[in-house]
């Protein structure tokens, strides 16, 4: 009870008590002990003016459910039991099971003491059982404000009490340390400020002392009209008459402030936030200003805010005050009113002089500010309706906002500007770890705090937790967590340090969010990639596009994944990390076996998709396995370079659905995801495909399927080839063939065939390239009926009749391949084939044809920055020009 009300097992769980009206019923049970408390009482406590109709019907049933989680935690155990008694309720409880009981208990024991120094401790563990404000987080009513002034005024006297026993053994400047915060808390307590002002005197503090007094006395006459009483005017008195010579403060010259007890020190190893900062000075600038730091858990909001306010510490003459309203905290979400009491005291409202009702104190509060130049930092908010009235009414007033939450509300409401943090950046994470470590430790491994940055997401939480560990820890270095760090299944658990961890301070978040979002976030930790948009998580999740959006916007919300775009988002890794450990509920769990599957079946579709667009014309390389599920939507692709755009950016993410694939056990999966990205292979073909490919021919053959590994080595071999390691290439290319024959698959074959032939004809036996394309053309032709694939081996029989000087043939085959390479198919497929009918119609004596052609070629190649196509042509035009023929060069469309 002394703090906000909560119950705490054995182990230290805290338990979910409820809504703050059970709270409040617990309250008025455990200041009862033993005691019966009639309905009358407990509603009397939990409605601070007219009850509704059945409010006994709801105090019932607030008991019943105090009752299962008391019971639940083992309770009766322990010797806690809620008992009814005729038309009340008993809560039976041992006094050390209560917070305020053990106070009570300590408080005795001091007082009974017979030397100072046995009073101390006692007294000293009494009021380190404080966490707050007693009874906080509770509705607010009479009777349990007024128990909570009274626990208060116990926390007082056993606070001067201490100050007592300090100053019996002689340790003045201990006596003065308790009393100095209790007076900054209670200003207009003038028993209070006299013990301090004797205090600081007999430590010889005597200037601190004469400063309290002139500080009282203004705030007496200011807000009550009286002058000092007889207490406090004969501690003055006898610092008058004290020892060495007196000081009468300069109190004209010295500004009304707020107390500075409430403010945060300057956060240790800050670095780097310029723009931030600079962001927020921008936000601040306007009268009465509303700044809103938003950002995700472990990002540094809180620490940018309190760095700044020490920043600006002199544009705010009147003050400084802090207030956490643990929005997505362990501790239950403050109440407005809670808050509002301990700004008043701040503000020096004495407590006698306290309004009774929210209401009534935010109006005192809004004429206490009115006119002062004071920064109010209101940290950890959740929602803009907690806010709101704690704004303060000056206009030389501004206040700061932390959340986790966008709070569009206040934006909309208070003209808020919003003040965006992001993650770190690489050099920024470094510079935070040097910070932390010491600039010649990140200097002698600079490779490994990079890597460190990368693994820690640009977290600060997580990077302050990973110096933490390397600082406290047994002896490693960087490099060393880095390297842990690099394992998944460990990187939440190294990211733990006491009672502070990224799991933890994401754990916060979650909690608060509605239960469709929290399911989406469990299923994106089956994800494969950073990125995704509502089509991924419809599929992840199994719902329809609409319920995904608002998950999205949800997560979005509070900073769980990042919004890059219309309808596109970020998920960082420690965020898919911990979503992973997310437990999912049990008669879910055939539904939750499915997330992956999903995922892989949406990525099959959309690549598909992707693959009829990059390559018009074409037919698929594969099709669907004969169980896989139907998305919701697949995207759509426009054209060619919308699709292509698509293959660059979901590259890891496809990477990862092979992967997670072959774990999973679904290998006609894996192959086909390799396989159907090969309009991005061949497009950048020497771009390290080679371990996905050799991924991709092991599911193949996992998944006995000789049509899909004839097409794994063919494309594998082909990359080799492209790569200068033609004795490996050779070797999956002479397979190929083969392994489609088996599988019947005509298509599979002429590709392979193509592709040995081109090997063959770089680095092998040259006498075989003819009879292998020509053997492709007749598959094409007879077998397949595949205009693509015959327009790809007339190309290539163009190519090779070229290079063996017989230049009519490739201006045949050229020809008959661009008369099959008709819209839609490819551009730099037809800029190829015309290239090349170019050279070949130079070769026979045709110049101004080839050059009408040859310039056709280059024109396509640079509108679709086709640059291998535009190099070829050009150098073609160049050979042209260099026989001395007199040409014209035309489009020729």
């Amino acid at each position: 009870m002394l703090g906000p009300v909560a119950a705490v097992a054995a182990d230290g769980r805290e338990l979910a008590l409820g809504s703050p009206k059970r709270r409040a019923l617990l309250a008025m049970l455990l200041l009862n002990p033993g005691t019966p408390v009639g309905v009358g009482r407990l509603t009397e406590a939990l409605w601070d003016g007219e009850p509704p109709r059945h409010s006994r019907t709801v105090i019932h049933n607030h008991v019943s459910g105090l009752r299962a989680v008391l019971a639940a935690a083992g309770a009766p155990a322990a010797g806690v039991e809620l008992l009814t008694d005729g038309g009340a309720y008993l809560l039976r409880v041992p006094e050390a099971a209560v917070d305020a009981g053990r106070f009570e208990h300590l408080v005795r024991s001091a007082s009974s003491a017979r030397e100072a120094h046995a009073a101390v401790a006692p007294l000293r563990e009494a009021l380190a059982l404080w966490r707050g404000p007693a009874l906080g987080g509770i509705e607010p009513s009479v009777p349990l404000q007024c128990a909570a002034q009274a626990l208060e005024e116990s926390r007082l006297a056993a606070a001067e009490e201490l100050a007592r026993a300090h100053a019996r053994l002689g340790d003045h400047g201990a006596a003065a340390g308790v009393l100095g915060a209790e007076a900054a808390a209670n200003p207009l307590r003038e028993s209070l400020v006299a013990a301090l002002m004797t205090a600081l005197g007999r430590a010889g503090r005597r200037s601190e002392a004469l400063e309290w007094y002139d500080r009282t006395r203004r705030a007496l006459a200011r807000q009550l009209g009286i002058d000092p009483g007889a207490q406090l005017a004969e501690a003055y008195g006898a610092l008058l008459r004290s020892d060495g010579p007196p000081r009468t403060p300069a109190v004209e010259s010295v500004p009304e402030t707020a107390p500075s007890w409430l403010f945060p020190r300057r956060p240790r190893g800050f670095s780097g936030r310029r723009e931030e900062l600079a962001a927020l000075d921008r936000a601040t600038a306007s009268p009465g200003a509303v700044a809103v730091v938003t950002g995700g858990a472990g990002v540094g909001k809180s620490a940018l805010a309190v760095h700044w306010a020490h920043l600006r510490q002199a544009d705010f003459p009147d003050g400084r005050l802090f207030v956490d309203l643990c929005g997505h905290s362990p501790l239950p979400e403050r109440s407005t009113g809670a808050v509002l009491r301990e700004l008043l005291l701040a503000l020096g409202l004495p407590a006698e002089g306290m309004p009774r009702s929210p209401e009534a104190m935010a109006a005192r509060y809004r004429e206490l500010t009115a006119g002062r130049r004071m920064l109010l930092v209101l940290d950890n908010a959740r929602r803009s309706g907690q806010v709101r009235p704690l704004l303060p009414d000056g206009e030389g007033c501004v206040t700061v906002v932390t959340s986790r939450e966008r709070l569009g509300g206040l934006v909309a409401s208070d003209a808020a500007r919003p003040v965006p943090l992001a993650e770190l950046s690489a050099p920024q994470s470094v510079s935070l770890l040097a910070a932390t470590l010491g600039a010649e430790a990140v200097a002698a491994e600079r490779e490994a705090a990079a890597r460190l940055a990368v693994l820690c997401d640009g977290l600060p939480l997580a990077l302050r937790l990973a110096a933490a560990r390397i600082a406290t820890g047994p002896a490693r270095g960087l490099a060393a967590l880095a390297d842990e760090l690099a394992d998944e299944q460990g990187r939440l658990g190294l990211l733990e340090v006491e009672d502070t961890s990224v799991a933890a301070a994401l754990a916060l978040t979650v909690q608060h969010l509605p239960g469709p979002a929290r399911r989406l976030l469990r299923r994106l930790g089956a994800h494969t990639g950073a990125t995704l948009d509502s089509r991924t998580a419809a599929a992840l999740d199994g719902c329809d596009l609409e319920r995904a959006a608002r998950a999205l916007d949800h997560l979005a919300a509070a900073h769980l994944v990042v919004e890059i775009g219309r309808d596109a988002y970020t998920l960082h890794d420690l965020v898919r990390l911990y979503a992973r450990s997310l437990p999912g509920p049990a008669e879910s769990a055939d539904d939750e076996a499915e997330v992956l599957p999903r995922l892989l079946d949406h990525l099959l579709r959309t690549l598909l998709a992707a693959s009829a667009a990059a390559e018009p014309g074409s037919e698929p390389c594969c099709v669907l396995p004969p169980d896989a599920r139907h998305p919701v939507e697949v995207r759509p692709f426009p054209d060619r370079a919308g699709a292509l755009a698509w293959y660059a950016a979901e590259r890891d993410t496809l990477r990862g659905a092979v992967e997670a694939a072959v774990a999973a056990g679904l290998p006609d999966r894996a192959w086909r995801l390799v396989l159907l990205q090969w309009p991005l292979i061949v497009w950048q073909v020497r771009d390290g495909w080679v371990p996905l490919l050799e991924q991709g021919l092991a599911a193949a053959e996992a998944d006995l399927d000789p049509g899909a590994q004839s097409r794994a080595r063919a494309l594998l071999g082909w990359v080799l080839l492209e790569e200068g390691r033609p004795e490996e290439a050779l070797v999956q290319l002479e397979r190929a063939p083969g392994l489609a024959a088996l599988a019947g698959d005509a298509a599979a074959e002429a590709v392979a065939l193509v592709n040995l032939a081109v090997a063959h004809a770089r680095y092998g036996d040259g006498a075989r390239v003819r009879g292998l394309l020509e053997g492709a053309l007749a598959l094409t032709e007879r077998r397949a009926k595949r205009a693509d694939l015959a327009a790809l081996a007339r190309q290539h029989l163009a190519d090779h009749c070229l290079s063996c000087g017989r230049p009519e043939e490739a201006a045949h085959h050229a020809a008959r391949g661009l008369a099959l390479a008709e819209p839609p198919f490819p551009v730099t497929r037809r800029v190829v084939l015309q290239t090349l009918y170019g050279r070949a119609l130079a070769a026979t004596g045709h110049p101004e044809e080839a050059a009408l052609h040859l310039g056709a070629a280059l024109t396509a190649a640079r509108a679709h920055h086709y640059d291998d196509g535009e190099a070829a042509a050009r150098a073609a035009l160049r050979a042209l020009a260099g026989t001395g023929a007199a040409v014209t060069i035309r489009s020729a469309g």
